[in-house]
């Protein structure tokens, strides 16, 4: 069958578990520091929830949009291809 899924030993998944601990480790480290940068670009401190916020809510909006406009777009570059490039600007 050349739709068959690979079976994965315990320790490919505990390498790619491992591989993943590491990146996650990074996503702290670089949170952890997102409130002091924001009161260095001027945020006053009781507006740090609103900034934290900001970005979860904008997804929440955006992405359904995005997601329905990519479904129902057709061009010579692909269905996806346009919101690509445009995402990475």
């Amino acid at each position: 069958m050349a739709g068959a899924k690979p079976s994965l030993s315990f320790w490919q998944i505990w390498n790619m578990c491992f591989g993943f601990l590491g990146i996650q480790f990074g996503f702290a480290l670089q949170n952890a520091n997102v409130s002091r940068i924001f009161e260095t670009l001027g945020a006053d401190y009781n507006n740090l929830a609103i900034l934290w916020v900001a970005a979860p809510v904008t997804g929440l909006i955006v992405q359904p949009i995005i997601g329905y406009l990519s479904d129902n777009t057709w061009t010579r570059f692909g269905r996806r291809r346009p919101y690509f490039v445009l995402g990475a600007l």
